[in-house]
């Protein structure tokens, strides 16, 4: 059976009462506007004159065919055997009469719907609450009443919409400016928190230091009171002593009056002993005239030999190797005979270094490589601080002498320069260092020479050389962390001799008022844990001794400088090494040691070559020893390497700096003498 075709007029009827629905069941959601609005366009268009209604008609089945939700018009089978045709309505009027027809006669046939049962049509909806009667298929002007109807309410919808989106775009420009005003109040109050906190920090600060304040005054009451109850037994003491000397001096009366007696006896005997000493004057000055010429010949003779061992002297020390440290291969460090055999010191030094980088082309590593070095001196491990202080011995009296000496301990952190110069700690003599031993050595030659007229005066300083900038490591209380403002200068107008402004110049008569100065000087030198040593000396110091001698006699006078300095860690910079806070802190001393490490190294490369323009201007440690590193002083270098291979390549750095310093020969010394 052929399926009936469809009439588009019901077509279009069937969409139009079936979009009645939407507008008894409104929604808050915005339509797009220009769908809506040409939906509105396509239903008026139904409005126009009779000319245009075939216009009308295709546009309101086109609005109807864009809503797919609405179901189609059935039609009613045909019994089998006839053929279905299509339904034409009647004609009711001239305003469907030509557009009907054409419609039909355009139209081609379609596939047929199932129709549903009778009483079972899907009814038009309920429009405002009333159930419109049913329009026939040929009233197309009520079904446009209808339309209008609707669209009016579609209109009403959107007009009703778009006043609400306006005031909720209304709302949302004042939510806006509200989140812009609580955002500025939550920055005030964020800088407000800020500086609350900063105040509470300060003031925990504050509280800290007069906590620490406190402590100390309590510690020194306690300190008072026990201090007042030894002056009360001292007290106590000295009454007990006063009534001993009471007794003491009656005594002694008695053994005056004895006394007198025998001396009138006596004083003949002076008579004649007045006139042998007066014999005794005169040969003792002959004797003291041979002495002092003995003695200014001793002196030529001591700087002469100084000047042939040479004014510039390299020695080097090698460190033993200390508990938990690796024990080098044999054959790492060869310190070969002398001339003479075993019984010479040795002067060479032979370092053999393993490259694993390097291979041969059969796969085999390498060879080591041997580097022979030569100084005035080669200190073996073993070697203890009286050996070494014995061969600088001479060359300390040469201070005595007049003429100024600088000793200088140059090496990497760890290879034992402070132990060198200062010793090592709890106060062992064995351990002592050179400044120690030098400073013994010079009181007891200085009291020797007492007898022959000599009078000497020894004045200490102890500064150090951090960062290019000069403090003071004798500063005592609120004098403490003020190196800044030491500054190098002239003791005064056309004079040569250099001076450190703000630091402390102690004089010394004693042994231990050193190592008092000593003490003082560690606890105030700057340090800093490294990669080669848990406490490392980050800066340069300086301990220097102006010495002044006078030969009131004579009327001849003498001073010079001994110069005593732990130079900082040489070794060199990693470049591929990750650097945080602590790390850039450690660059830039680096930096700094290495710089005035250079120029020491052109000062006494241009001393040797006798060059017109000595750089000593360019470093702090170089401008303060200028008048040390001259052509009329004395100047040792200890290099400290370390025994362990892992350290190779630093002491290669620091024995090859010092073969070059050996090489260098500075004119003949002359004393400063007046």
């Amino acid at each position: 059976m052929e399926p009936q075709q469809r009439s588009p007029l019901l077509e279009v009827k069937g969409n139009l009462e079936l979009k009645r629905p939407l507008v008894k069941a409104p929604s808050r959601l915005p339509l797009p506007g220009s769908r809506f609005k040409r939906g509105l366009d396509q239903m008026e268009d139904v409005l126009e004159p009779e000319k245009k209604r075939t216009r009308g008609l295709g546009t309101a089945t086109k609005f109807a065919s864009s809503h797919p939700r609405a179901p189609a018009i059935t039609t009613v089978p045909q019994t089998q055997g006839q053929t279905t045709a299509p339904k034409v309505p009647k004609k009711t009027g001239p305003r469907c009469s030509t557009a009907v027809v054409t419609v039909l006669k355009n139209q081609k046939p379609g596939p047929a719907v199932p129709a549903q049962k009778p009483g079972t049509a899907a009814a038009p909806p309920k429009l405002g609450g009333k159930k419109p009667s049913k329009r026939p298929a040929w009233d197309l002007k009520g079904q446009l009443c209808d339309l209008n109807a609707e669209l009016k309410c579609c209109r009403e919808r959107t007009q009703t919409l778009d006043q609400e989106n306006q005031q909720l775009r209304v709302q949302l420009r004042e939510a806006q400016q509200q989140a812009t005003a609580l955002g500025a109040e939550r920055r005030t109050l964020e800088g407000e928190l800020a500086r609350v906190r900063a105040q509470a920090e300060q003031g925990q600060q504050e509280l800290g230091n007069l906590s620490a304040r406190v402590l100390e005054l309590e510690e020194r009451l306690g300190t008072q009171e026990g201090l007042v109850q030894e002056l009360q037994k001292e007290q106590l003491g000295l009454q007990e002593e006063r009534r001993e000397l009471a007794t003491r001096l009656e005594e002694q009366e008695r053994r005056l009056q004895t006394s007198e007696a025998a001396l009138s006896g006596s004083q003949a005997e002076v008579a004649s002993l007045r006139q042998e000493a007066a014999a005794q004057a005169a040969l003792l000055a002959e004797r003291g005239e041979r002495l002092h010429g003995l003695e200014m010949e001793r002196r030529r003779l001591h700087n002469q030999l100084q000047e042939l061992k040479g004014n510039i002297r390299v020695f080097c020390r090698v460190r033993p190797v200390l508990p938990g440290e690796p024990t080098p291969p044999p054959g790492f460090l060869l310190f070969p005979s002398g001339p003479g055999g075993p019984s010479d010191p040795p002067t060479h030094l032979s370092l053999l270094r393993s490259d694993e980088r390097r291979g041969t082309l059969s796969g085999v590593p390498a060879p080591p490589t041997r580097h022979d070095f030569s100084f005035d001196r080669v200190f073996p491990p073993g070697s203890g601080q009286d050996e070494v202080f014995e061969e600088i011995a001479m060359l300390v009296q040469s201070a005595l002498d007049g003429y100024p000496v600088c000793i200088f301990a140059y090496g990497q952190t760890g290879s034992g320069k402070t132990f060198t110069m200062e010793g090592g700690p709890g106060g062992d003599p064995q351990v002592e260092g050179l400044i120690p031993r030098a400073v013994r050595h010079l009181f007891s030659v200085a009291q020797e020479l007492s007898g022959q007229g000599w009078t000497y005066s020894f004045v200490a300083s102890y500064v150090e050389i951090y960062n290019e900038t000069v403090r003071d490591l004798l500063a005592t209380g609120t004098r403490k962390g003020q190196g800044g403002e030491c500054e190098i200068r002239r003791a005064g107008p056309g004079s040569e001799e250099l001076t450190v402004t703000n630091a402390r110049y102690v004089p010394v008569s004693c042994e231990k008022e050193v190592e008092a100065l000593l003490h003082l000087a560690r606890q105030n030198r700057a340090v800093a844990r490294t990669a080669q040593n848990e406490r490392s000396s980050r800066s340069h110091s300086v301990f220097q001794l102006q010495i002044s001698g006078e030969h009131a006699g004579r009327g001849l006078q003498c001073g010079a400088p001994l110069n005593l300095v732990d130079l900082a860690g040489s070794e060199r910079l990693d470049p591929g090494l990750a650097l945080g806070p602590g790390e850039r802190e450690r660059l830039r001393e680096t930096q700094a040691i290495n710089s005035s490490l250079s120029t020491l190294g052109l000062v006494i490369m241009a001393l040797s070559n006798k060059e017109s323009h000595v750089p000593y201007r360019n470093s702090k440690l170089t401008y303060l020893l200028q008048n040390s590193l001259g052509g009329s002083a004395k100047m040792l270098m200890f290099v400290n390497i370390s025994p362990l291979e892992e350290n190779v390549s630093e002491s290669l750095n620091s024995l090859r700096f010092a073969s070059k310093v050996n090489q260098c020969v500075i004119g003949t010394a002359q004393a400063n003498r007046k």
